[in-house]
């Protein structure tokens, strides 16, 4: 056929030219053929049947033409003058090859490698045009695939149960494609114009593959970093469930190049329901497919609910028998109560939690009921509108991660409760079905004895550790100050334990009150009950069960979590903050850090002059001059013009900064969390992907199309 083509077009310079060659290089008007022969499906893409030979040639036209008339007719050369021309052109060819292999070998001998100018660099071939096109091609892809992830544009448009049988949709991909090439992109109409219209113009899998690269490609840039900075955390947070798969989201901790704190998302972890294999995938995640070395990680935190936080555990663990320094603390961004309770293993805690986080999420949702609710808030407390304010206060806000969550809660369900009922018993068509139905089910859930009494033991449990974690939530010197008092913390929880009957007996009397307050019966739960099946013990009784079920295991719990997250170690780094001057201001300038600082001996650049250092480090702030203020953060600390005079300082400091437990100062360097809750708020759970994920929550990060394709060329030739 490409031979029948070649003649009717009158081109005997093509005819020794191969299909394959005519079919990449050449193209043909479609003006040439019938149209009988064309499928026309848009202005931009024509397809040929399988039999189509053009046949329409004005081989007269031009000489109608004046501009035409007076062209330089084509010549028919002889056997001498093409023998003449074929040797010009071979000699031509030949000093080619020679200026340009002269030039190699001048600009070898010019180049020297980084190492040491033992090795020379490759040649750079030049592209040929197919290259170059292909190149071209791959860009606009990458482009499309990037704006797509940055504005959170789910690859699949219309799901095949939404459409009737038969009609086909493209996928949001392709959509923007064709929107391309209707647009000019001249690279892409070549490559598409062939291409039938109900055909998908990239697949799936290429896509994933694209996907893919686009994902590592921006993740390196960051990972770059972290490298450079040497030290690291590792932090994760609660798993979500990505497009149907469960998923921890991954964030890294670093000090970057101008001294600000980061803390960056850098990926999603599939999840695994066996501790021992999820410990051994996140290691080799981190280590081999992310290429960070884990002995310059510094600290470890997992933010998890409680059917989660033991397989995390299980994880810390492990990381810290193969790296002791990688300490395990607490994250800066979760307040230490809510921590504790959501790593308490009794399935009520968790049950109790969920229910908590729906009323806040409805009432934010729908900003007529917080409405409501504060009209009721307004009657039950006319006579302390102190306290009436302040709740409502509370309410506009994220109450639920809260220190004093469970007091909150507490002091607020009646009114939770009375306001519910009015919603879903409202005869008039104020509030649609949807409403009126969550408030039935949410105000059933706040009216069950097992969770009226499960937040009141909570509210008491942890009112033993909420000054504590507040004050790790706050300034340099509340952390530091903070980590001297867990003696003091621990010892009371150990008296609670001891006298446990003592105190569950005034717990569960509050909770009776409550209940009776609220019109609620006081009885086992139902589950309970059921599951007896009428062997049920006549003498066990309603405080006895909650004892047992929940006031012992919870305290035990927080006993043993807060000696498991606040280790010798991490003490050891906390007390290592008196080297923020204001803290030093505060201790009178008797301070001691190098007994506490052995553990970073190895990380710091003079260990050997530590002693000495720190010596002028306290004379510096202690005889500051009267007008200059003591920094009172690692932060500013870190920012100081003289700092790099103190270089284990700095080092010491600069490690400090990173561990989980420390907040963020800066709000601006911590957007990687909040870009992550918005992903997942704003994105349906079925259209999430974890590579358009990283692409929308790093927006800000720059990319290189060039890297990207070159990546993509190598991995899939």
């Amino acid at each position: 056929r490409c031979q029948r083509w070649v003649e009717n077009c009158r081109r005997a310079d093509l005819e020794d030219k191969t299909p394959d060659q005519l079919n990449k290089h050449y193209r043909l008007c479609a003006k040439h053929f019938e149209t009988s022969m064309i499928c026309r499906s848009s202005p931009y893409r024509t397809v040929l049947r399988d039999n189509a030979v053009p046949t329409i040639f004005d081989l007269t036209s031009h000489l109608n033409n004046p501009h035409s008339r007076h062209r330089k007719r084509i010549k028919e050369l002889s056997e001498d003058e093409l023998r003449t021309l074929k040797q010009q052109k071979i000699d031509e060819d030949f000093e080619r090859q020679q200026a340009t292999q002269e030039l190699n070998e001048s600009n070898e001998q010019n180049t020297i490698s980084e190492e040491g100018g033992e090795e020379q660099e490759e040649k750079t071939v030049p592209l040929t045009l197919e290259e170059r096109e292909n190149k071209d091609y791959l860009k606009s892809l990458f482009e499309i695939l990037i704006v797509m992830g940055k504005q959170n544009i789910p690859l699949d448009g219309h799901g095949v149960d939404e459409l009737p049988e038969g009609i086909f949709t493209s996928g949001n991909f392709q959509a923007l494609l064709e929107y391309r090439i209707n647009s000019g992109d001249e690279v892409l109409r070549k490559r598409f114009e062939m291409t039938a219209v109900n055909l998908e113009y990239c697949s799936k899998t290429q896509q994933k593959q694209m996907l893919e690269i686009c994902e590592s490609c921006i993740r390196e840039e960051t990972l770059r970093e972290v490298r450079d900075s040497h030290f690291f955390s590792i932090v994760t947070d609660e798993v979500v469930d990505i497009a149907g798969e469960e998923h921890l989201p991954v964030l890294v901790r670093f000090v970057d190049d101008s001294h600000n704190l980061r803390e960056e998302f850098i990926g999603f972890l599939p999840y695994e329901a066996d501790p021992e294999i999820l410990a051994v995938k996140f290691h080799t995640t981190i280590t081999e497919k992310w290429g960070l070395n884990m002995e310059y990680c510094r600290g470890q935190a997992y933010i998890v609910s409680s059917g989660f936080a033991s397989k995390m555990k299980v994880v810390a663990t492990r990381l810290l028998e193969k790296y002791p320094q990688a300490v395990y603390t607490l994250c800066s961004s979760c307040a230490l109560n809510i921590w504790l309770a959501k790593s308490v293993p009794v399935v009520g805690v968790s049950i109790a939690l969920g229910t908590i986080e729906e009323v806040c999420c409805l009432f934010h949702q729908f900003p007529q009921l917080l409405v409501e609710l504060d009209n009721t808030i307004s009657v039950l407390f006319q006579n302390n509108e102190v306290k009436g304010n302040e709740l409502k206060e509370i309410c506009r806000s994220q109450w639920t991660g809260r220190h004093d969550t469970f007091e909150v809660l507490v002091d607020l369900i009646q009114a939770l409760v009375l306001c519910l009922d009015a919603v879903c018993s409202d005869s008039s068509v104020r509030w649609n079905n949807f409403i009126a139905g969550r408030a039935f089910v949410l105000s059933s859930a706040l009216t069950d004895f097992d969770f009226i009494v499960t937040i009141v033991i909570l509210k008491n449990a942890l009112s033993f550790t909420r000054a504590f974690g507040k004050n790790l939530q706050g300034q340099t010197s509340d952390v530091f100050f903070a980590a001297g008092s867990l003696t003091a913390v621990l010892h009371s929880l150990n008296e609670v334990m001891e006298n446990i009957e003592v105190y569950h007996e005034f717990w569960f009397e509050e909770a009776t009150n409550l209940a009776t307050k609220l019109d609620v019966q006081v009885k086992l739960p139902g589950k309970f009950r059921r599951a007896q099946q009428g062997s049920l013990d006549s003498e066990l009784t309603s405080e006895n069960y909650y004892k047992e079920i929940l006031s012992v295991p919870t305290i035990e719990h927080i006993i043993q979590e807060l000696k498991d997250i606040f280790s010798e170690q991490h003490l050891k780094a906390l007390k290592c903050l008196s080297l923020v001057p204001s803290v030093m201001g505060q201790l009178k300038f008797n301070t001691s850090e190098e007994h506490h600082a052995d553990m970073y001996k190895n990380d710091l650049p003079n260990p050997d002059t530590l002693s000495a250092e720190l010596h002028c480090w306290r004379i510096k702030w202690k005889h500051r001059g009267k007008d200059i203020e003591l920094p009172t953060t690692i932060y500013e600390a870190l920012h100081l013009p003289d700092i790099k005079f103190f270089p284990n300082v700095y080092a010491l400091l600069k490690v400090l900064c990173i561990l989980p437990v420390m907040k963020v100062e800066n709000e601006k360097y911590e957007m990687g969390r909040k870009r992550l809750k918005a992903y997942l708020k704003n994105t349906l759970t079925e259209q999430r992907s974890s590579n358009l994920a990283l692409l929308n929550i790093n927006i800000d990060i720059k990319h290189d199309l060039d890297l990207m394709v070159d990546t993509y060329i190598k991995l899939y030739p």
